[in-house]
């Protein structure tokens, strides 16, 4: 890359740090700046090793999925064979650099094309990751020496996990650009066949690359589990697509030949420093992606040999527009520092933006945010991903807002992060599913067990005239929750409804199609059941298409179920009725808590609590109660879109 161009893109990064910066906050802070490098670390290591890679002519898809592969063998070794996790995180760097042994194999000895292979790969190491684990199992309780690798600051400032970027980006630096081993990749990249002829060993120095690069994949792997605190298959999930944008960006051609290590490390701290300072700024977390995107096109643009008759003003003209419309983005819509630091400041945190479910809860909440006067930052992942949720949750904390509210996706994964943030005097709650209760102040409480069983059993009850056979359709015979829920169905039953008389209960393995069979069973084996109560989301449609298919209308559906898995049937009336609860209320009632606690109207102890148009909410204990399961019918459900 030349000098020319490494300024350029210095310059792109200046000017992302003066817009940012003039947002106020804390953006320009110390803490800050350390908080981009150390949430550049995974990335980045990904990053460096990819770039000799590139300027050899080649890539490696496969260095995402390798770190998810890495990160389930480190944590299954540890937990499930027993080793102590040193000997465990070695031995998943020694699965890293065998698969990329593998990858060097097949590209470097069979001459295969590096992209076919590690396309291969990219779905090779992920399957196994997902086949070890069942794709749901993540392994918690790490040691807490080995987490603070991850989550450990020297001196209270600089970040343990950054030393090792730092070390391997120095390293290749050197390697790539003051030795005879780095100069022969741009020869390899310009000409593989030149370089045989010139004696070079092109074979072996490209198997070098690819085994160099799935070993540190595993080291990224290692700093992930030990920064998040727990190892999971999905770990490392789109992170190769990022790092090689980071290549890119930093001038490393993709036909090979050209990309140095500065200018990698250059573009890496662009795309880091977007994504951190949208986050400061509470811009809408997607955007990060399209302004990515928008800076590569223009820095390509602004690099491009473009034909003589268009003309390099042309394409600077080109490149310009693009960036005008980056920074149109960015300053568009931010508020002045007085404006936002003039009411409480409530950041929440749903599982996934796009979830209709988050979407409708977010509803409520910027209503409440309005009827209060509350500056209402709503960001997230965009898929369930622990990892996203506390990168979010530290730049909330360097933001220094009053409260934080997060939809918890790993109870473990998350709580560290939110610990730090309590130890920084910021209030958290959380809202729709609970962190360990040391690292909130208050859970919003959607719905009792109780209160569910109470809703269904009187349901039943009043559907069969107070006489009659019920069976209930489970996820799992052993499912805590559901239970519970079964326990309180049982006891209303016998205290309010003596005349009801739960016939079976069958296990539906939380799949529709089992559902279905299950309740084509009981129709047959118990023809006086009147009533089938599925209290799992997909066995209400399963349990209603049987029903529909029978021909029972005698018989009614009624359950635990989301409304769009239902709507078809509740038109038609199988399914009489599903409770849940109202995610426009849980929506709101977060708010109203978050504002209450920022503003010390909530006290410890309290029993009750003011919460604008749901009236006087219960409070017990560290759970601030909802009320009352809704109950989705014909009537209503139509207003729902989750």
């Amino acid at each position: 890359m030349r000098p020319r161009s490494e300024l350029a893109l210095a310059g792109l990064l200046a000017a992302e740090i003066v817009v940012f910066g003039a947002t106020g906050g804390s953006f320009l802070s110390v803490a800050n700046a350390f908080e981009v490098l150390r949430l550049s670390v995974e990335l980045g290591l990904l990053a460096i090793a990819l770039t000799p890679i590139v300027v050899s002519g080649g890539i490696d898809l496969g260095v995402g999925s390798m770190m998810g592969l890495s990160a389930v063998v480190l944590g299954l070794l540890w937990r499930d064979g027993g080793m102590p996790i040193g000997v465990a995180a070695a031995l998943a760097l020694a699965v890293g650099a065998a698969g990329g042994g593998l990858t060097a194999f097949l590209v470097a000895r069979l001459r295969l094309p590096p992209l076919v292979v590690t396309l291969g790969t990219f779905s090779l190491y992920r399957g196994l990751a997902e086949g070890l684990t069942g794709g749901i199992d993540n392994i918690t309780g790490l040691p807490s020496g080995f987490t603070w690798f991850g989550q450990g600051y020297l001196a209270g400032v600089v970040p343990v996990q950054l030393l090792v970027l730092v070390l391997i980006s120095v390293a290749w630096a050197v390697v790539l650009h003051r030795t005879p081993f780095g100069r022969s990749l741009y020869a390899i990249g310009l000409s593989p066949e030149g370089a045989r002829h010139a004696g070079i060993p092109v074979a072996r120095r490209l198997g070098i690359l690819y085994v160099f690069s799935g070993l540190v994949a595993s080291l990224a792997a290692v700093v992930y589990v030990a920064h998040l605190g727990q190892a999971k298959a999905d770990a490392g999930t789109g992170y190769e697509l990022y790092a090689i944008t980071a290549v890119v960006l930093g001038g490393a051609s993709i036909a090979g030949g050209r990309g140095t290590i500065g200018g990698t490390v250059l573009g890496l701290l662009c795309i880091a420093v977007l994504q951190n300072g949208l986050r400061m700024a509470a811009r809408p977390a997607p955007l990060a992606g399209i302004l990515v995107g928008v800076v590569l096109v223009a820095t390509l643009a602004v690099r491009a040999e473009v034909p003589r008759k268009l003309g390099r003003k042309v394409a600077l003209a080109i490149a310009g527009g693009l960036l005008a419309i980056v920074f149109g983005f960015l300053v568009r819509g931010w508020r002045s520092p007085a404006a936002a630091g003039s009411h409480p400041t409530v950041a929440m945190m749903p599982k996934a933006v796009g979830d209709p479910y988050f979407v409708s809860a977010r509803e409520g909440a910027e209503e409440a945010a309005r009827e209060l006067g509350v500056d209402l930052i709503w960001d997230g992942p965009t898929d369930l991903d622990p990892a996203k949720q506390n990168e979010v949750v530290e730049a909330w904390i360097t933001r220094r807002v009053d409260v934080i509210a997060v939809s918890v996706e790993n109870v473990a994964g998350i709580s560290t992060v939110l610990r730090k943030a309590r130890a920084a005097g910021i209030r958290v709650i959380t809202w729709d599913a609970d962190a360990e209760k040391d690292a909130r102040d208050l859970f919003i409480n959607q719905a009792t067990p109780q209160g569910i069983g109470f809703s269904l059993a009187d349901r039943a009850a009043r559907l069969l005239a107070e006489h009659g056979r019920l069976a209930i359709v489970t996820a799992s015979l052993t499912a805590a929750n559901q239970n519970e829920w079964m326990k309180h169905i049982r006891a209303r039953l016998a205290e309010r409804h003596p005349g009801v008389e739960v016939a079976v209960v069958r296990p539906s393995d939380g799949d529709r199609d089992r559902a279905f069979s299950e309740t084509q069973t009981i129709l047959k084996a118990f023809p006086d059941v009147r009533v089938i109560v599925a209290i799992a989301a997909p066995a209400v449609p399963g349990a209603a298409e049987a029903v529909k298919q029978s021909g029972r209308e005698d018989v009614h559906v009624i359950g635990l179920s989301l409304p769009n898995l239902c709507k078809p049937y509740v038109r038609t009336g199988v399914v009489d009725s599903i409770v849940l609860w109202n995610t426009i209320d849980l929506g709101y009632l977060t708010v109203h808590v978050a504002d209450a606690l920022a503003r010390r109207r909530l006290a410890p102890g309290a029993t009750v609590f003011a919460a604008g148009r749901l009236g006087t909410i219960e409070v017990r204990g560290d759970e601030v109660l909802l009320g009352e399961p809704f109950t989705f019918d014909r009537e209503n459900i139509e207003r729902f879109d989750f």
